[in-house]
């Protein structure tokens, strides 16, 4: 079923094209990410789809009682009212039709209604409509529904009668994201929703996006978030847009594979005219050959010339040096404190960085991982412990919200008084580099947007020449391919790196260890990001074992204190589950085999949407069947050991 469509959609910013021609479709349960640079015009056509913004020519069709909810970059949600009240105001139709329903209760009560047959009929028919009407609209479902939201976005530690207005700004774009998700709208479009969000909050997301019932249009520069939850890509490049199927990393093979074929047919295709034209003009003159000179001349007027593939659009281009080279041992932190006047916010921090190493720092938000870069730095004080850098250490720091971008300054002064000692030209040269060409160089910093800022902020950074570079979400207002040229010019740097990032491929690329950081301490992890969740996971499956162990031993010597009769009811419970278990693997198996038979008719394998929907209904499946599995053994060991 298509929800919406835009047809030869156009937009202008005065006589500048900023959207040319755009077609897009979205069906139900489609999952469509919207990719490209920077100023592409992305958020415009968001904006366009939501009925926020105006374009000038074109169509949108959609149908009446389809419902879009739109959240925009950086969304806070601003409200006198408390976390949990805010939430219940989604379901306010919910909440009138629950009074309803205790008004008409009250009523069939009352004693001139329940004495009078045909009163109490009447209401009670009208409380049995209002009741199917309450559970078709989740009426015994909302809450637990706010609660998972509120769960998967970090706030089940919050007090839910916490004012929204003592939240952070981070906090209150978490909750507007919590807050549409709960309204449900056929289409859901997302400008950047996974800002401001940790790795943990990012995993819940892409997994609620997964089995959202509606369709979802993403924006998002997080390319594993992309590839988790999208099956469809638009990019938009130089005003035009393009579909691709499949997830992000899908969709960069297929432009690559695109561009080289088309290159291939336009090169052919110049070859051929050439000869055409070479031809013509060595024997057109000549009365034996002209007849045939003429015949090639028509051949090439009916030739429809291929325009030249335009290839990616220019992308930044940099490289970080050192001056010098640092001592093996740069960083140690010796049961560092971190924190503000008004608290310590992590403790026992013990660290070791040595020279070469790429460092991630991971943990949940609010817990300290950019305040112990700015303590490093000695930008805040330690509040307990020390640290020390080591011999020839230079350091460079990258600021997320780069705070020292605030001035008034052109952006050719901003980097020249940095650096006096260098000519215009070269200073010229490296702003170049950085995508600030022309009149770019002379707009105020003030005015700059936030991947403008984030451009500006490495360029400075790279110009400092330093041996450990400590870098706080360095990837936050890059575009995707500003995010490469990045992790490129990082994964060349003959220096250290230290740096917070909730970027999960980023950390694969940079990473060689993996420190995740809590309250009462860190742990280091030798390894990327894929391989720190691993050992998380194993961690977590280890206690999970050692908790199972310790509850059959207090099982074991309370069994020897209970009468018989208690023992023989606690086997009789776990024999029933066991047949229960064994009754459930018996109609997964089945299945099991039924969707891997699908998944080999032809028939199915080439309709990618239908090997997607088979795919997952075979992973849930499989995953249900490992859990049973794992009952099953557990419970037929403990049978085992008490007989």
């Amino acid at each position: 079923m298509i929800l919406l469509q835009v047809n030869a959609l156009s937009k202008y910013y005065g006589a500048e094209v900023a959207l040319s021609n755009i077609k897009l479709e979205i069906q139900n349960r489609d999952r469509i990410a919207l990719v490209g640079r920077n100023g592409a015009g992305k958020s415009t056509l968001l904006k366009i789809i939501a009925g926020i913004a105006s374009y000038d020519s074109g169509e949108i069709i959609k149908p009446k009682d389809v419902t879009i909810g739109y959240l925009a970059q950086d969304t806070g949600l601003e409200s006198t009212l408390s976390i949990w009240d805010e939430m219940l105001t989604v379901y306010e139709p919910l909440l009138k039709l629950e009074k309803e329903l205790r008004r008409l209760e009250e009523e069939m009560a009352a004693p001139f209604v329940y004495n009078n047959e045909a009163a109490y009929q009447r209401v009670l028919k009208e409380y049995d409509q209002a009741q199917i009407s309450f559970k078709e609209m989740g009426g015994y479902q909302y809450e637990a529904d706010i609660r998972s939201v509120l769960h998967g976005l970090q706030f089940s530690g919050f007090d839910h009668g916490t004012k929204i207005s003592t939240l952070s700004g981070g906090q209150k774009t978490r909750l507007a994201l919590g807050k549409l998700l709960l309204t449900k709208p056929g289409i859901l479009i997302l400008d950047e929703p996974t800002n401001h969000l940790d790795i943990d909050t990012l995993s819940w997301l892409e997994q609620y996006l997964q089995s959202y019932s509606g369709s979802v249009l993403i924006v998002s520069h997080d390319r594993y978030f992309l590839d988790k939850v999208v099956s469809q890509v638009y990019e938009i490049s130089r005003t035009a847009i393009k579909k691709y199927p499949g997830n992000y990393t899908e969709y960069l093979v297929q432009k690559a594979e695109d561009f080289e074929r088309d290159m291939k047919q336009y090169e052919k295709q110049q070859d051929e005219i050439a000869k055409l034209k070479d031809f013509v003009q060595k024997n057109i003159a000549r009365a034996s050959t002209t007849k045939r000179a003429q015949s090639r001349r028509k051949q090439l007027d009916k030739i429809q010339a291929l325009d030249r593939p335009q290839g990616d659009e220019k992308s930044a281009s940099f490289s970080f040096g050192i001056e010098r080279q640092s001592g093996n041992e740069v960083l140690q932190t010796s049961s560092l404190a971190i924190g503000y006047e008004g608290g310590i916010v992590a403790k026992d921090i013990s660290i070791r960085v040595s020279r070469g190493d790429s460092i991630a720092i991971v943990g949940p938000n609010g817990v300290g991982k950019s305040t112990l870069l700015k303590t490093i730095i000695n930008a805040l004080p330690p509040l307990g412990g020390a640290f020390k850098l080591g011999t020839n250490v230079k350091v460079g720091y990258y600021d997320q919200n780069q705070a020292n971008l605030k001035s008034n300054k052109r952006v050719l002064n901003e980097l020249w008084d940095e650096h006096p000692g260098h000519n215009e030209k070269d200073i010229r040269t490296v702003l170049g580099n950085f995508l600030f060409t022309g009149d770019d160089v002379l707009k105020p910093v003030s005015t700059l947007s936030g991947g403008e800022k984030a451009r500006l902020a490495l360029a400075k950074l790279m110009m400092e020449q330093a041996n450990l570079l400590i870098l706080d979400e360095p990837t936050n207002h890059l575009d995707l391919d500003s995010k490469i040229v990045l992790e490129n010019a990082l994964v060349d740097y003959p220096g250290t790196i230290l740096f917070v990032s909730h970027d999960r491929y980023f950390i694969n690329r940079i990473a060689s260890k993996v420190i995740e950081l809590s309250v009462d301490g860190s742990e280091e992890f030798l390894g990327d990001y894929d391989y720190y969740v691993v050992k998380k996971q194993e961690q977590e499956e280890l206690a999970a074992l050692e908790g199972l162990t310790a509850a059959s031993s207090v099982i074991q010597e309370k069994k020897s204190h209970k009468i018989d009769k208690e023992a023989k009811k606690l086997e009789r419970q776990r024999k029933r589950r066991l047949e229960e278990i064994e009754s459930a693997i018996e109609e997964l198996e089945p299945k099991i085999s039924l969707y891997n038979e699908q998944l080999c008719d032809p028939e199915i394998f080439q309709n990618h949407e239908k090997v997607i929907e088979i795919n997952t209904m075979l992973e849930n499946a499989k995953k249900e069947l490992d859990i049973m599995l794992e009952e099953w053994a557990e419970i037929e060991e403990l049978l085992m050991e008490e007989s």
